[in-house]
């Protein structure tokens, strides 16, 4: 049954420091979506929010879409992004996480000075305004699903020197220079021709990447604490990464993110080979990041791009469920080339399996193996087509829904499965931490870069330009491709998003207190907008019933589980920025890091319109399949529209019968509006629900700049899992 809020909760919002509060009682709390949360504890706790994915013009990959030939606006410092997260975004907490592979160890000591002089200018460290966390992003890419980890955030709790690592452990792989910058002779090439009157800015770049790669590799098997402090450290495997971490012995968080993002992850790969021996440390890696600039990584859908046949080699699967995967697209544009041709049906067909092997072997570069195809070509092949905001080329097997059901048995007394806390981040490569509190600015927000006219320097044209179109299929060579070119950044394009936001219940404003909350799990994710959400375990249905555990709890549990579900939406935005912003850095600062938009609260809420709950029965064989262990939705609760909130009770009448291991989480969900690339590709689709022409929303000059492709979507929260065991039999 769905039922209103009693509470009566108070919309006042005088100044940007000023809030609402359950407990009139209590202090005033910095931000206007500090809730203090009365539950059985003793002590109250609050919600705060914050951005644990964030990455300035010292990622390698961020600086060079700063560059003019890609219509950049030139460097954004560590310093812009302590600014960003203060005075734009209003953030309760954040972390800075430049590519390790990237970073010299010059650069990293800049990066800790950095971040201790922003939590300098915070105040009280009891009661800070904004706590701001050190890190790095260690960035594995494989080519294979075999050699496939993904990237991982690290983040510490202390910045002290003594506490915080030397250096910064990289990824080492056959992509890392992708984030290392280009070799010596691109380097030169850059400065001469590159397009953009700015010379100056391809000169340092250069000298930035030489830099880089002046640095030499540390000697492989010397203990982390015996290193020369002036060598660059890379870890190949999660195993590898998660040593070198324990030998610093210092307090950490590793948090993999954009686990189904098609655009560098290999098709056909899932997520049981991360389950597997040391390559999972439960000690640290405890959060999963499911929503970011990058798209969603929740939902599990039971088809594939590609099966891997028994040798290894990927084998391009069929259409099923509305999904039509790009290796198959591919066949069927060589055969209406092939048609058009005049050729015969049969070899027409057997062109089209050729294309389709061709794209599946090339992977993420398959769109290469098809000369000519644009985007219509392509339609919308490859991605999820009911998926909320998904990822691009979306990688169902590698998905967080799939990660929970799946375990492993490698030992079969102690069986083991991921028991991750949800969160959502940026992945902001412009140090623009949270930038999702408004949809506007897709130029400056996302990731959507490109010339902002046709471009002599012929690596960054379409690719349907360099190729002419032939009515066969072309195996994928990397020959004469610069490193991006290698991937889809056509398609990408429509596939980036405003960020999200990682919300904790704390016991206070301070690093100890939010460090605790991100510890024990008991934080969500948002899409971006600051969705109030608590997700409890109760010992018995009514008002007399008591928490039991919060959200992120694992317990062994026997009797039917009862939940309960609050939710409340967030903020309306009022345009421009509050006077302390203002007041903070100036409004010409303001308009360079948010074009003088802020986080602005109104009084006025949006609308929660429904609760879903997804439940999850992890594996108990690895005989049983995946997707019937996965209910989702398992219950959804419709809510009245009350900007006041929503709140849910329920119960699971059938888990003590079932006798297994159960996961539950909720999403709570917003009322329509707009979002930058709302609607990604922006199909026509004809009768049979086929998509014949798509409307892309380019980060070139082929869509305005001005244009931020807005169509309707419904913001969100994840809360993170309840984790319930069935007690042990003696």
């Amino acid at each position: 049954m769905v039922f209103l809020i009693g509470i009566v909760l108070i919309f006042t919002v005088n100044t940007w420091n000023e809030g609402w509060f359950s407990n009139p009682s209590s202090p005033k709390s910095k931000n206007p979506d500090v809730v203090l949360e009365n539950q059985t504890q003793t002590q109250s706790k609050q919600i705060l929010f914050g951005d644990l994915h964030v990455h300035t013009t010292y990622s390698m990959d961020a600086y060079a879409i700063s560059l003019p030939m890609l219509n950049g606006e030139g460097a954004h410092p560590p310093k812009d992004a302590c600014d960003y997260a203060r005075y734009c975004s209003a953030l309760d907490f954040w972390s800075i996480n430049d590519h390790a592979e990237g970073l010299t160890p010059k650069q990293w000591q800049e990066e800790k000075d950095l971040i201790r002089q922003c939590n300098a200018s915070a105040g009280d460290p009891k009661n800070p305004d904004m706590v701001s966390f050190l890190g790095w992003e260690w960035t594995q890419m494989g080519t294979t699903v075999e050699s496939h980890y993904g990237h991982r955030n690290v983040i510490f709790k202390d910045t002290d020197e003594d506490k915080v690592p030397a250096r910064t452990v990289a990824a080492s792989g056959p992509y890392t220079e992708l984030f290392s910058g280009p070799p010596f002779l691109m380097r030169n090439i850059l400065k001469i021709v590159a397009p953009g009157g700015n010379r100056q800015a391809y000169y340092d770049f250069a000298d930035f990447v030489t830099d880089r790669l002046s640095y030499k590799h540390c000697p492989s098997g010397v203990h982390v604490k015996e290193l020369p402090k002036d060598c660059t450290e890379w870890a190949a495997t999660p195993a590898e990464l998660f040593e070198k971490l324990q030998q610093w012995n210092i307090p950490t968080l590793v948090i993999p993110h954009g686990n189904t993002w098609g655009f560098y992850t290999p098709p056909g790969i899932t997520y049981d080979k991360q389950l597997k021996g040391k390559d999972h440390n439960e000690d640290v890696q405890k959060l999963v990041e499911i929503y970011s600039g990058h798209g969603n990584s929740e939902e599990y859908r039971p088809w594939q791009e590609v099966s891997i046949d028994r040798n290894g080699k990927p084998v391009c699967n069929e259409p099923s469920l509305g999904f039509e995967p790009s290796c198959w697209r591919a066949g069927e544009i060589i055969r209406a080339r092939c048609l058009k041709e005049g050729d015969s049906a049969k070899e027409c067909d057997e062109k089209a399996s050729i294309a389709r092997e061709n794209h599946a072997i090339a992977g993420v570069s398959g769109f290469n193996t098809v000369p000519g195809a644009d985007l219509d070509d392509w339609g919308n092949s490859g991605q999820c087509p009911d998926c909320f905001l998904p990822a691009f080329n979306y990688r169902s097997g590698n998905s967080v829904q799939y990660a929970l059901a799946i375990t492993n048995f490698d030992n079969p007394h102690k069986p083991r499965n991921f028991r991750f806390g949800f969160i959502g981040s940026s992945d902001s490569h412009t140090a623009r931490a949270g930038n999702g509190y408004k949809e506007y600015w897709r130029k400056g927000l996302t990731e959507a870069s490109g010339p902002e006219k046709p471009n002599a320097f012929g690596m960054m044209e379409p690719a349907k330009n360099r190729k002419k179109p032939v009515s066969k299929s072309i195996p994928f060579s990397p020959k004469g491709l610069g490193p991006f070119e290698i991937m889809d950044n056509e398609r990408q394009a429509s596939f980036f998003f405003t960020g999200g936001l990682v919300a904790v219940h704390s016991k206070g404003r301070d690093r100890d207190s939010v460090w605790d909350s991100l510890n024990r799990k008991e934080v969500y994710a948002t899409s971006g907008d600051r969705i109030l959400l608590w997700f409890d375990l109760k010992n018995s249905l009514g008002e007399k019933s008591e928490i039991v555990a919060p959200m992120g709890s694992e317990i062994s549990f026997s009797q039917n589980p009862t939940f309960k579900v609050r939710a409340v939406g967030a903020f309306k935005q009022k345009p421009g920025c509050p006077d302390k912003s203002v007041s903070g850095i100036g409004a010409e600062r303001l308009q360079r890091l948010c074009k003088g938009e802020c986080y602005h609260p109104s009084s006025e809420r949006k609308k929660i319109t429904r609760i879903e709950v997804v439940r999850i029965l992890p594996q108990i064989s690895s005989n049983e399949s995946v997707s019937k262990l996965i209910q989702d939705p398992w219950k959804t609760f419709r809510c009245k529209p009350d900007p006041s909130g929503c709140e849910v009770e329920f119960q699971d009448t059938t888990y003590s019968d079932l006798g297994r291991d159960t996961v539950y989480y909720v999403r709570a969900i917003e009322e329509v509006s707009p979002a930058v690339n709302g609607g990604q590709l922006r199909c026509e689709y004809d009768e049979q629900g086929r998509c014949i022409k798509v409307k892309p929303c380019y980060g070139d000059y082929r869509t305005d700049p001005n244009d931020d492709c807005l169509a309707n979507v419904e913001e969100r929260a994840w809360s993170s899992p309840i984790y319930l065991t069935q007690p042990k039999q003696k």
